[in-house]
C-alpha cells in the first residue's frame, strides 16, 4: 500500500477497533469523536455495525431497561468530568457490559495522574475497568477500556481534519508573561521559542502529547518515517514532541517509506484566516451558514425546500438539517470535492450540472436554461424531487450541497460579507500609506455607528471583530513605527475599547463568538465593567498576534506594498514556505527548523562547524531535506471558529 493510499484509509480504520464492540450496544460519544464519525460514514456505521441506539455523552442521558450493553467514545483523559458522566449514566442504566474507548494514550494517562516512570501494563485502563464494575453494581460485570484514536475527519481523501484539537491555540506573547509569572526570576524565558514542553499548563501538554500520538499512530500504520519541520513556537514543541514519541524511534529504523510533516503555526498568519477572499462557493456557506450543533467543521442545510412546507414559526426546525459531509455517494463526494477547491462560477455551475444530471436520470420534468446560475434556479431543480422518495433518497447527497449553495447564494448576511471583503482590500491599500493609527481609526466611525436594522451591509460586532484581527495580523511590518507611534496606537485603541464597550453593552442578542469571548450567554449579563475588561484583553492578544512574526527572517512579512504600478496585496505565509520548500535553488531557509533528531540533532546542527563529516553522509540543509520526500503533510492549528488543526497531504 502506497504511504498517500494509507493517510485516504487511516480515518477509516482508527473506527474498525470501535465497530467491533459496538453490536447489540448502546454508544455514548462526545462532541468531538462524533465529528470524526460525521465525517467517517455518520451513524450509519455503527448501526450497521449492530448498534441499538446513538446517544450524547452527557449526565442526561441513560440506556433503557432491555439494553445490557454500553460502548462509551470520548476525547478525553478518563478522569474528573469524564469519569463524573460516565459514571452518572451507568448509575441511571441497567448495564453489565460497559466498553470505553478513549482517543488519549494510557501513556499520557499516566502523564494525567503524575506518573512519570513507564509502568508494564496499563495500570490506569484496569483500574478504570474496576471503577465501571463497581459504578455497574456487580464486579462479576464484564468492563473493557481501550485507546482508538479516532480523531481524523477526512473532509476530502487529501484533506484531514482533527476536530478533537480544535483549541490547540499557537502561543503568544501574553502567554509567555503568564508561564514566566510562575518561574524564578533567573530561570524566566526570553522569548516564546525559548519555551519547552515541561513548562506548559498539564492540560495543554496532554493536548500537545495526545496530537503526536495520534500523527505517530498514522505514521505507524501507512510503514513511513517521518522528518519533522517546525515553523513558530507551539509548532516546534508539537514536532518536538512528534520527534521524541517513543515509537518513533523504532518506525524510523524500520519504515520503508519517507515522508516530511510540516508544522506552522497559524497565528503567524491570521490575515488569511480571518479574510473574506470572495471566489470560493465553500468558503461563503461556511460563512454564513448555522453551524452544526457541537460541530466546527459543518454547517446546517434547511431542508424544508425537499418538503411542501411553508416556512413558519411552527416549522422551523422540525426537520433535521442536511450538512455538507455526504459519504454515502461516490458523485455528491466528487461535487463536494469540485465545491472545495475550483472557483465560485465554476462551483455554481457544477452543482447545476449534478442537479441537471439526477433530475435527467429520474425522467423528472426539467426546463434547461442557460446563463448566469441564481440561487432559485437551483432551488426549483432541487424541488422538483420532493415528490418522488425514491429519486430524493438516491441523490439525497447532491440535493443537499445544492440547496447548501443556493441557501449561501441568497442568504441575507451576503450583503455584509461583501461589505467586509472590501473594507478589507480598502484596510490593505491604506496599510501602506499611513501608521496603524490611523487606519485604526477608519472603524471607529463604523463602531459607533447604532445598527439601523435596514441597512444589509452593515458590520455586525463579529464583523468588526475579525476586521481588527484581520489588521493587526498584517500591520506590524506594513507600518513599523517607534515609541511615539506606540503611544499613538495605544490611544486609538482606548478610544476603539470605549466605542466597543458602548456597542457591545448595547446589544439585544449575543453570537456564539460573543458568548465564547464574553463568557456570558445573553446582554443581560454583560455589565460595562465586565465587557471593558474583556475588550482590554483582546487587545492585549491582537497586539501578541502583531509580534507573532518577529522571530522570522525570511517569512517575516505577509504583505506586500504598492509600488505605483500595482496595488499592495496580501502574500499568505503558507504559500511562500511551499514556495521556498520547493525552490529549485534548495536555499537556506532558517525559519524552517529541523526537529526529527531530538535534541541530539539540535546539538549537532549547533557544533557543526566543529564536527568531520562522516564518510558516506552529507551535509543537507533541512529544507532541501523535505523536498526529497515523495509526500508532504502539512499540519497547522488555525484561529477561525470552523478550523482545526488539519493535514493536506502534498503528492
Amino acid at each position: 500500500m502506497l504511504p498517500t493510499d494509507g493517510v485516504m484509509s487511516f480515518p477509516g480504520q482508527t473506527w474498525e477497533k470501535v465497530l467491533s464492540k459496538v453490536k447489540k450496544a448502546v454508544v455514548f460519544m462526545d462532541d468531538r469523536c462524533s465529528e470524526s464519525l460525521h465525517w467517517n460514514g455518520g451513524a450509519a456505521l455503527l448501526f450497521e455495525a449492530g448498534a441499538r441506539n446513538i446517544k450524547q455523552f452527557s449526565s442526561f442521558e441513560a440506556g433503557g431497561q432491555n439494553e445490557p450493553k454500553a460502548v462509551f467514545v470520548v476525547s478525553t483523559v478518563l478522569k474528573g468530568k469524564t469519569a463524573d458522566i460516565i459514571k452518572d449514566i451507568i448509575s441511571f442504566s441497567h448495564f453489565q457490559y460497559c466498553v470505553v474507548f478513549t482517543t488519549v494514550p494510557h501513556s499520557i494517562h499516566l502523564l494525567a495522574n503524575n506518573v512519570t516512570t513507564d509502568l508494564e501494563g496499563n495500570p490506569v485502563f484496569d483500574q478504570f475497568e474496576e471503577k465501571l464494575c463497581e459504578w455497574m453494581g456487580d464486579m462479576n460485570y464484564t468492563a473493557e477500556v481501550m485507546h482508538a484514536p479516532v480523531v481524523f475527519a477526512p473532509l476530502t481523501q487529501q484533506f484531514h481534519l482533527l476536530p478533537a484539537f480544535s483549541e490547540i491555540f499557537p502561543l503568544l506573547e501574553v502567554d509567555l508573561e503568564a508561564i514566566n509569572e510562575k518561574r524564578p526570576e533567573k530561570k524566566r524565558f526570553g522569548s516564546l521559542m525559548d519555551v519547552d514542553m515541561h513548562s506548559l499548563p498539564p492540560e495543554l501538554q496532554i493536548q500537545i502529547k495526545s496530537l503526536a500520538s495520534a500523527l505517530s499512530a498514522l505514521f505507524e500504520f501507512i510503514g513511513t518515517r517521518e522528518e519533522s519541520f517546525s515553523v513558530g513556537p507551539m509548532s516546534r514543541l508539537i514536532a518536538g514532541e512528534l520527534a521524541s514519541h517513543p515509537q518513533a524511534k523504532n518506525r524510523r529504523k524500520s519504515a520503508p517509506n519517507k515522508a516530511s510533516i510540516v508544522f506552522i503555526d497559524r497565528t503567524l498568519d491570521l490575515t488569511g484566516a480571518v479574510g473574506h477572499h470572495g471566489d470560493n462557493l465553500v468558503e461563503k456557506i461556511l460563512s454564513v451558514l448555522p453551524q452544526l450543533p457541537g460541530h466546527v467543521t459543518d454547517i446546517q442545510v434547511d431542508m424544508l425546500e425537499l418538503t411542501h412546507l411553508k416556512k413558519t414559526a411552527d416549522t422551523k426546525g422540525i426537520l433535521a438539517p442536511g450538512c455538507l459531509a455526504q459519504n454515502q455517494s461516490a458523485t455528491a463526494r466528487l461535487l463536494w470535492e469540485t465545491m472545495l477547491v475550483a472557483k465560485q462560477k465554476e462551483a455554481v455551475m457544477e452543482v447545476r450540472r449534478q442537479l441537471v444530471e439526477a433530475a435527467s436520470k429520474e425522467n423528472l420534468p426539467i426546463k434547461m436554461s442557460l446563463g448566469r446560475v441564481t440561487a432559485e434556479q437551483l432551488c426549483s431543480y432541487v424541488q422538483l424531487f420532493r415528490d418522488s422518495w425514491g429519486a430524493l433518497e438516491s441523490h439525497s447527497g447532491v440535493l443537499q450541497l445544492g440547496l447548501a449553495a443556493a441557501q449561501a447564494l441568497r442568504h441575507p448576511a451576503l450583503p455584509r460579507w461583501d461589505a467586509c471583503l472590501a473594507f478589507e482590500r480598502l484596510l490593505l491599500q491604506a496599510l501602506g500609506d499611513s501608521d496603524l493609527a490611523e487606519v485604526l481609526k477608519q472603524l471607529l466611525p463604523i463602531i459607533k455607528s447604532s445598527e439601523s436594522g435596514t441597512d444589509s451591509s452593515e458590520l455586525s460586532v463579529d464583523d468588526l471583530l475579525v476586521l481588527l484581527v484581520y489588521v493587526y495580523s498584517v500591520a506590524k511590518e506594513a507600518c513599523p513605527g517607534g515609541a511615539d507611534k506606540e503611544k499613538h496606537v495605544e490611544k486609538v485603541e482606548n478610544e476603539l475599547i470605549g466605542a466597543l464597550t458602548l456597542r457591545l453593552t448595547r446589544q439585544t442578542s449575543l453570537s456564539p463568538l460573543l458568548q465564547e469571548i464574553t463568557g456570558v450567554s445573553g446582554p443581560e449579563e454583560l455589565t460595562v465593567e465586565h465587557t471593558h475588561s474583556v475588550l482590554e484583553n483582546m487587545f492585549e492578544t491582537l497586539r501578541g498576534v502583531s509580534h507573532a512574526r518577529d522571530h522570522l527572517k525570511n517569512f517575516s512579512s505577509v504583505y506586500t506594498p504598492s509600488d505605483g504600478a500595482h496595488q499592495a496585496t496580501y502574500r499568505p505565509l503558507l504559500k511562500q514556505v511551499l514556495e521556498e520548500i520547493f525552490h529549485p535553488d534548495r536555499r537556506e531557509c532558517p525559519d524552517v527548523e529541523h526537529m526529527s533528531g531530538g535534541l541530539t540533532d539540535l546539538l549537532k546542527t549547533g557544533f557543526s562547524m566543529f564536527m568531520k563529516p562522516i564518510k558516506g553522509q552529507h551535509s543537507v540543509h533541512p529544507i532541501s531535506h523535505v523536498q526529497q520526500y515523495p509526500m508532504c503533510l502539512s499540519v497547522s492549528a488555525c484561529v477561525q471558529q470552523r478550523a482545526c488543526v488539519n493535514i493536506k497531504v502534498c503528492n
